[in-house]
């Protein structure tokens, strides 16, 4: 548990061209729930191991609760959240069933690749498929990471 910080200027963004048109004509409630329903979904799709999850908006921090079953479940829910436009931090209260022990987070800088980061914290750029598929479902292509974008690095 604890509070992560990422780039609040990169990542996907919450609200739609189209929603942000609409949101002018919403209240900034309406408009933080918008957000927080779009995050509850992306976390909902990748289909974790989660159990009773929850989560609180205020401005750019996102607190999320829960259950996983899983280290690697709860860190797939926080880079999730956290990789979003405008969300800076995530506070993570998410407990877990089996603990084990926890990767480290990687910001990506710009040039960089897979292979880079792997050669970088592994001393191996062929292990790039291990970074790749400790971010699935996150991650769909081990070629689409952008700057500022949060990664799992597992332990070997």
């Amino acid at each position: 548990m604890g509070l992560f910080s990422f780039s609040k200027s990169s990542g996907a963004k919450l609200v739609s061209k189209k929603d942000e048109v609409k949101a002018s004509a919403i209240s900034a409630e309406e408009l933080k729930r918008v957000k927080a329903d779009a995050m509850m979904k992306a976390v909902n799709d990748l289909q974790l191991p989660v159990k009773d999850i929850s989560l609180l908006l205020n401005d750019d921090v996102v607190t999320v609760y829960g259950e996983a079953e899983t280290q690697v479940a709860k860190e797939l829910v926080v880079l999730t959240l956290g990789n979003n436009a405008g969300i800076s931090s995530v506070d993570d209260r998410i407990s877990v069933v089996k603990p084990e022990p926890e990767a480290t987070f990687y910001e990506v800088k710009s040039g960089d690749s897979l292979s880079k980061i792997a050669k970088s914290v592994y001393g191996d750029a062929m292990k790039y498929n291990t970074i790749f598929e400790a971010n699935k479902p996150m991650l769909k292509d081990p070629n689409l990471i952008y700057p500022g974008q949060m990664l799992r690095i597992p332990t070997l």
